[in-house]
């Protein structure tokens, strides 16, 4: 299975996903996809499996990935301060796999029944989701 995780900015969400999702799944190899090489370098150092940056890593990944893990914005071109371009936003959101988006309220958007919840709370909820996906 392959379990891609895309993050920009500093690359914290992805970071704390793949820190939980190691602890759980040791197993599972991660791919971590950042916008930028400060949050490459983050996911990397949380125990992801590889690791690229840029647009062209999220367009080729998007492609086979079986599982989509990122903040909301990675469907949102021009999100994440711009850090998501309209390639990257059509990449993740025309792919195949199915995808897991945390719930942020920034950057000039606003999801509706998001509640204000931690980032701890979403990324446990993210983990609980991939291990219902990981049991089909």
């Amino acid at each position: 299975m392959k379990i891609v995780i895309i993050d920009g900015q500093g690359g914290r969400m992805g970071k704390a996903v793949i820190e939980q999702l190691k602890s759980s799944y040791p197993e599972l190899e991660l791919y971590a996809i950042g916008t930028n090489s400060i949050a490459t370098s983050a996911m990397l150092k949380a125990g992801a499996s590889y690791g690229a940056t840029g647009e062209n890593p999220v367009i080729v990944n998007a492609r086979n990935a079986d599982l989509i893990i990122g903040p909301i914005g990675i469907v949102m071109a021009d999100s994440l301060m711009g850090e998501i371009t309209a390639a990257m936003a059509t990449a993740v959101s025309s792919s195949s796999a199915y995808k897991i988006l945390i719930p942020v309220n920034r950057c000039n958007h606003f999801i509706a029944g998001c509640q204000g919840g931690s980032l701890s709370d979403y990324i446990r909820q993210v983990c609980e989701e991939v291990g219902r996906h990981l049991s089909i």
